[in-house]
């Protein structure tokens, strides 16, 4: 079996879901996973997990769900080796940061683990004030553009809630530490729901940091 990701926009209503997945059997495939992305304005975003019996019908397959009248293929993707659950991944990765020894460990998991969760090219912690890096995983733009798309991006409630943002970068504040963490990656747009997780996972780091004793940025040699 072959097995893909295919994120899709969904009609807000029942039964749509049923005919994609309908349409998915026409061709013989199976869908072993479902991660709700985001929804509002009467739609949905769905990343559907799809057993294939052979990757030759891709095409065939996005031709029938294209039959289904209000749905659209964002995105389809081979399934990474080694399929991971979004839900146990964010909780492994809260475990693995409320049980780091130190600051520099906590920034180091926070960076290498983010970046895995969220599929991301780069993920950087970054002091805001210094406009200097902290800790990061890929390669990141270069530390000024991140401070300037931060204070960018505070111009926007929608942007600073998660609601909303540019598709290619996501970002959240750990608290008051003046510390930010980015990722970045293309073709694939970070959603409402990775936005408010990526939140969640500062506010997890920032009560370890203080909890270490930490109360806002301590420069750290990468």
């Amino acid at each position: 079996m072959e097995t893909f990701v295919v994120r899709v926009w969904v009609p807000d209503r029942p039964g749509a879901l049923g005919q994609v997945a309908s349409r998915i059997g026409a061709v013989r495939g199976d869908v072993v996973g479902i991660d709700i992305l985001e929804r509002g304005a009467g739609r949905a975003i769905d990343e559907l997990v799809v057993e294939l019996p052979d990757a030759s019908l891709v095409s065939l397959l996005l031709a029938e769900i294209d039959q289904v009248d209000g749905v659209d293929v964002e995105d389809v993707r081979p399934a990474p080796p080694h399929l991971a659950d979004p839900r146990l991944d964010a909780l492994e990765t809260a475990a693995l940061l409320v049980g780091a020894a130190s600051y520099q460990d906590l920034l180091a998991a926070l960076v290498a683990h983010a970046r895995r969760d969220f599929g991301a090219e780069w993920a950087v912690i970054i002091d805001l004030d210094d406009k200097a890096l902290l800790a990061s995983h890929g390669a990141p733009p270069p530390p000024a553009w991140l401070v300037a798309f931060v204070a960018g991006s505070r111009s926007s409630a929608a942007v600073s809630s998660g609601e909303c943002g540019p598709d290619d970068v996501a970002w959240a504040e750990l608290g008051d530490t003046r510390l930010a963490l980015l990722l970045g990656r293309q073709g694939r747009p970070f959603r409402s729901r990775e936005r408010h997780q990526l939140a969640a996972l500062c506010r997890i780091a920032q009560y370890v940091m203080k909890n270490l004793g930490v109360d806002r940025a301590v420069p750290v040699r990468l």
